[in-house]
C-alpha cells in the first residue's frame, strides 16, 4: 500500500501579484489509494475489462478530491489585477446619488509608495461620480492641520495624467503637530468649516492609527472648538461624526490583514531589475553578490526577491538564522559552485538580525565570504530606488480598485461603523476593522523583540509562513537518498510566455526533493510523440526563474492525431505522471488525453494542466502565468505612447493588444493605462457604441484633458497573422478611420499594433513567483486523474478537466464565466462615461484577529 499525497502551494502576493503579485498559501489535501491499483496488477493485465475499470476508477478519483472546496479553506491569498465583491447591498440605491450633500477628503501620509496616485485618482473620480464633493489634502496630516490652500476641492481633470506617476502627487509629510490634541483640533476645525465628514487615508499603520485616534476623539474635538468659538453649534451638528476608511500604502507589505499593500509590487519590480542586471555581471566574473533591500521590520521584499531570483540565502528579521549560520552559509555557497554555478546571490533585509539581536549587514556577510571562501564578493544597497519609478500595472489596478471600494465604504458608513481598512484576501475585497489590523501588526514586532520568531512568522499570516517554507524547501533541503521510482514528465504546450521556465524549475526541483525522477519533454506533444525526452537534474534548471519564453520548447500541436505514438512513448519512458504547462492548447490537449484513456491504458496516469498564457483564458483559473508580464508590457508601452504626445495635444491613440477572444489584457490594460474605452469580444459593440465613444472624446478634448487612449483587442491566429475577432466588420482600421474622420478639427488619431512583444521579455516578479508556486507541489506521487490547477478567489484548487468542459466556450477559446468582467464598469466610470454602477454587491466586513487565529 502506498500513500499518494497532493499538496497545493499558494503564492500569497499579493497580489499578487503576482501578483501580483503577484502571497499564496498552502492548502493540503491528502488522498490515499492503493498503488497496485494504479500501477500494479490491474494496469499490467491488459484486459479490456481491467482497462475500462481502471479508467473508471481514475475518473471517480478526479471528482472526489474536490470535496474540500473553498468553504473549507482558511486561506488568504493575493489578487493580481482586481478583486471580487461579495456582500449584497440594496439594489435600489442609485450610485450617482449616494454622495449628494457629502464631502470626502483624501490624503496620503507616511512614506510614499508607487500606486498611491492611482488610489487618489479613483477616490476623486468615483466620489464625484456619486455626487460628493472631493477634496485633496496636500502634504498629509501637516496639510490637514495647516488648512488653507492645503485643502482644495478636486475636479475630474485635476487627477488626469497622474495614474502612471510614482510617489504621491498630493504630497506626504511627517507631522508632529497632529500628534497633539491641539494640532488635531486645528485639523478638525479645517474639516468642519468645509463640511468634510469623510476622510480617506492612504498610508502605513502609523498613519492609519492616527486617523483612528482622530475619529475616536472627534466629538471631544468638536466640543473644544465649540467652546473656543471657532465653530458654530450648527456646524458642530452638521459634522457630528467622522467616517474613516484606510488604504494601506507601503512598499514593505508590513501591514497585517491585507495580502498586498499598494507599492509592494512596484518595489519588487525595481529590485528584480537590479537583480537581473547584477546576475549578468556576476556570471561573467564568478562573483558572489549581496543585495540589501528595504524592510526594516518586515522581510517580505527580501523573501519574495529570494524566491523570484532563486537566491542562495535570505536574511529576514522575522526568522534570524540558527547558531552557526556562518558555516552553513559557506557550505551552501561552496556546494553551488561545485555543481557548476558561476554566481551566488544573497538577499538581506535591512532589518536582519541574528539570534542575539545583533544586526546582520552586507559588510559582515561580505567579509565572511571573502575571508573564508576567497570568493570575489560585491555588496549593493538599493535604498530609496525601491520607492521610485512608475507603478506596475498591478499597483495601478490595486490602487484603483481600492479607491472605488473606499468611497463605497465611506458613503455607506454610519456613526456605529468602526474605522475600516480596505484589504485584499485572495481574489476578493474585504473590509477589516482598522485597529484589529494594527493590533496584529504590533504583535509581530513584539514577538520578534521577545525572540518568539516562529510566532512572528505565523502572525505575518499563512501566506508569509508558506513563502518562508517554500524558500527553505527550494534552497536548503537536499535530495533524499531513497528514490521513489516514479518518473514525472514536464512539457510546455501552446504559445511561449514569461514564467513558464520558473514553473518548470520549481516542478523539477520539488520533484527531485521528493525522490522522483524528472523528465523534460521538448516541443510539446510533438516531442512526446517523437521521443525527444531526457532526464532533468537539479542543475539542469539552474537560472531558469528569470528567463522568458520556454527553454523546453513549445508548440501548439494537439495530441489526438499522434495519440498512438504518445501512448507508446509514455510506456517506453515509463512515465507515471504528466505536468502540462501552457495555454488553451494545454487545456484541450489534456482533455484529449483524458478522452482516449479507455482506448489506451498508458494514458491512465495522473496529469495536471498549469495555466500559462498571456491571454488568461484557461477555464478553472482566475489567473495564468505570463499574463502579468504581458500586461506590464502593454501598460509600459501605453505610458510611452502617451508621453510621445506630451508636446502634441488633442491626439487619440488606438492600440491593439493580444488576447484572442478573451478581453482580459485589453480590459486590465485599460484600467492600468487610463484608457477611454476597451473593445472586447465578451462585450459586443456596434456603431452606436462607437459614436458614443467618439462623442465622449470630442467633449473631453474641449476640457483641459487633451489626450485619449483607446485599447483595441486583437487575436493571434494559428497562422501567426494578426486578425481582428472582436467584430468581423469593425476592424482596427475601420475604427481608426472613424475616429480620424469624426475627430477632424478637434483631434488627430494614431494607431499602434503591439504584436509579439507582449509575449516576450523577462517575467515580472509576480509571474516568477506565481510559476514557482503553481508548479511547486502539484505532485507527490499524485493519484488524481486529470485536472487543472488554478487560482479561484481565495485558493488554489484542482478541478477535473471533464468538469471544466461545461464552463468552456471551445469555439472562442474562453471560459463562459470570467471574473474580471465585473471590473469593466469601473474602467468606464473612471473614463467619465455616464453609466450605472451595479451597487448590489460590496466587500464584507471581517475580523482579522479571528481570521489569523490570534485571539
Amino acid at each position: 500500500m502506498c500513500i499518494l499525497q497532493l499538496s497545493l502551494l499558494l503564492f500569497h502576493w499579493i497580489p499578487h501579484i503576482g501578483l501580483a503579485v503577484f502571497i499564496w498559501q498552502f492548502t493540503h489535501r491528502k488522498i490515499q489509494l492503493d498503488a497496485n491499483h494504479i500501477y500494479g496488477s490491474k494496469y499490467s493485465s491488459g484486459s479490456d475489462e481491467s482497462k475500462s475499470e481502471l479508467c473508471a476508477d481514475r475518473k471517480r478519483t478526479s471528482t472526489n478530491y474536490l470535496d474540500g472546496t473553498l468553504n473549507n479553506l482558511s486561506c488568504s491569498t493575493t489578487i493580481h489585477n482586481g478583486c471580487h465583491l461579495n456582500m449584497q447591498r440594496s439594489a435600489s440605491v442609485d450610485p450617482t446619488k449616494m454622495g449628494v450633500g457629502k464631502a470626502i477628503a483624501v490624503l496620503t501620509s507616511g512614506g510614499d509608495a508607487q500606486g498611491m496616485n492611482a488610489a487618489v485618482r479613483a477616490t476623486v473620480r468615483v466620489g464625484i461620480y456619486t455626487g460628493a464633493k472631493v477634496y485633496f489634502v496636500h502634504e498629509g496630516y501637516q496639510g490637514l492641520v495647516d488648512g488653507g490652500d492645503n485643502i482644495r476641492q478636486a475636479t475630474w481633470e485635476s487627477v488626469s495624467m497622474m495614474l502612471q506617476l510614482g510617489g504621491t502627487v498630493i504630497g506626504s509629510a511627517r507631522c508632529q503637530d497632529f500628534r497633539s490634541k491641539e494640532g488635531r483640533a486645528k485639523a478638525a476645525c479645517n474639516l468642519v468649516k468645509l463640511g468634510i465628514t469623510n476622510l480617506c487615508v492612504i498610508g502605513g499603520d502609523g498613519s492609519l492609527t492616527g486617523a483612528n485616534e482622530f475619529r475616536n476623539e472627534w466629538s471631544e474635538l468638536l466640543q473644544i472648538l465649540l467652546k473656543a468659538g471657532k465653530i458654530t453649534a450648527e456646524e458642530a451638528k452638521r459634522s457630528s461624526h467622522l467616517n474613516i476608511v484606510g488604504m494601506v500604502g507601503s512598499i514593505d507589505n508590513d501591514f497585517c490583514g491585507t495580502d498586498m499593500t499598494i507599492g509592494t509590487d512596484s518595489a519588487l519590480h525595481r529590485i528584480m531589475e537590479v537583480v537581473d542586471a547584477i546576475t549578468t555581471t556576476a556570471q561573467s566574473h564568478q562573483r558572489a553578490f549581496i543585495l540589501e533591500v528595504m524592510g526594516r521590520h518586515c522581510g517580505y521584499l527580501a523573501l519574495i526577491t529570494a524566491l523570484a531570483c532563486g537566491a542562495d540565502w535570505v536574511f529576514i528579521p522575522e526568522m534570524p538564522p540558527d547558531e552557526g549560520w556562518e558555516d552553513h552559509l559557506c557550505r551552501r555557497l561552496t556546494y553551488q559552485r561545485s555543481i557548476g554555478n558561476r554566481l551566488n546571490v544573497i538577499i538581506v533585509a535591512e532589518g536582519a538580525l541574528d539570534r542575539h539581536g545583533k544586526p546582520i549587514t552586507c559588510d559582515i556577510i561580505k567579509n565572511l565570504v571573502t575571508k573564508k571562501l576567497g570568493f570575489d564578493t560585491r555588496a549593493t544597497i538599493l535604498g530609496h530606488v525601491q520607492r521610485g519609478g512608475t507603478p506596475s500595472a498591478f499597483d495601478r489596478i490595486l490602487g484603483s480598485r481600492m479607491g472605488v471600494e473606499a468611497v463605497m465604504a465611506l458613503l455607506e458608513a454610519t456613526p456605529d461603523t468602526p474605522a475600516c481598512v480596505v484589504s485584499l484576501s485572495g481574489n476578493m475585497a474585504v473590509r477589516l476593522p482598522l485597529m484589529e489590523c494594527v493590533q496584529v501588526t504590533k504583535e509581530v514586532t513584539k514577538a520578534m523583540a521577545e525572540g518568539r520568531f516562529e510566532e512572528a512568522v505565523k502572525l505575518r499570516g499563512k501566506s508569509f509562513e508558506n513563502n518562508w517554507n517554500t524558500y527553505k524547501l527550494l534552497a536548503h533541503v537536499t535530495a533524499p537518498d531513497v528514490k521513489s521510482n516514479i518518473n514525472i514528465a514536464i512539457m510546455n504546450v501552446g504559445a511561449p510566455c514569461a514564467g513558464m521556465n520558473a514553473a518548470v524549475r520549481s516542478a523539477v526541483r520539488i520533484g527531485i526533493l521528493q525522490g522522483h525522477s524528472m523528465l523534460a519533454v521538448h516541443d510539446g506533444f510533438d516531442g512526446l510523440a517523437h521521443g525527444t525526452i531526457e532526464p532533468m537534474t537539479w542543475g539542469y534548471v539552474g537560472g531558469w526563474t528569470g528567463k522568458g519564453g520556454s527553454n523546453l520548447g513549445t508548440k501548439r500541436s494537439l495530441p489526438a492525431r499522434m495519440i498512438e505514438e504518445i501512448s507508446l512513448n509514455i510506456a517506453k519512458f515509463n512515465i507515471h505522471a504528466l505536468v502540462i504547462i501552457g495555454g488553451f492548447e494545454a487545456f484541450v490537449g489534456g482533455l484529449e488525453l483524458w478522452n482516449y484513456r479507455e482506448k489506451y491504458e498508458e494514458l491512465c496516469i495522473p496529469l495536471v494542466v498549469i495555466p500559462a498564457t498571456v491571454s488568461n483564458n484557461i477555464p478553472g483559473s482566475d489567473f495564468s502565468i505570463g499574463a502579468d508580464t504581458a500586461l506590464n508590457t502593454i501598460t509600459t508601452t501605453c505610458d510611452r505612447i502617451k508621453q510621445s504626445a506630451a508636446g502634441t495635444k488633442r491626439r487619440v491613440f488606438i492600440i491593439e493588444t493580444m488576447g484572442g477572444y478573451c478581453g482580459y489584457l485589453a480590459t486590465m490594460a485599460g484600467l492600468a493605462a487610463g484608457a477611454d474605452a476597451a473593445y472586447i469580444y465578451e462585450e459586443q459593440f456596434g456603431i452606436h457604441d462607437l459614436e458614443t465613444n467618439v462623442e465622449h472624446l470630442l467633449e473631453k478634448m474641449k476640457t483641459t484633458v487633451k489626450r485619449g487612449l483607446i485599447l483595441r483587442l486583437v487575436i493571434l491566429s494559428h497562422n501567426v497573422q494578426m486578425t481582428l475577432k472582436c467584430n468581423a466588420n469593425y476592424t482596427t482600421d475601420f475604427i481608426f478611420n472613424l475616429y480620424s474622420e469624426e475627430g477632424k478639427g478637434v483631434f488627430d488619431c494614431r494607431k499602434n499594433v503591439l504584436g509579439h512583444m507582449q509575449q516576450g521579455g523577462t517575467p515580472t516578479p509576480f509571474d516568477r513567483n506565481f510559476g514557482t508556486k503553481m508548479a511547486g507541489r502539484i505532485f507527490a506521487n499524485t493519484p488524481d486523474s486529470a485536472c487543472v490547477l488554478g487560482m479561484k478567489k481565495r485558493a488554489m484548487i484542482f478541478q477535473p478537466l471533464s468538469d471544466l468542459k461545461e464552463d468552456t466556450d471551445s469555439e472562442h477559446r474562453i471560459p463562459k464565466t470570467q471574473w474580471w468582467l465585473k471590473l469593466r464598469p469601473i474602467l468606464k466610470i473612471l473614463a467619465k462615461y455616464k453609466i450605472s454602477l451595479d451597487t448590489s454587491e460590496t466587500a464584507t466586513m471581517e475580523h482579522v484577529i479571528k481570521k489569523r487565529g490570534t485571539v
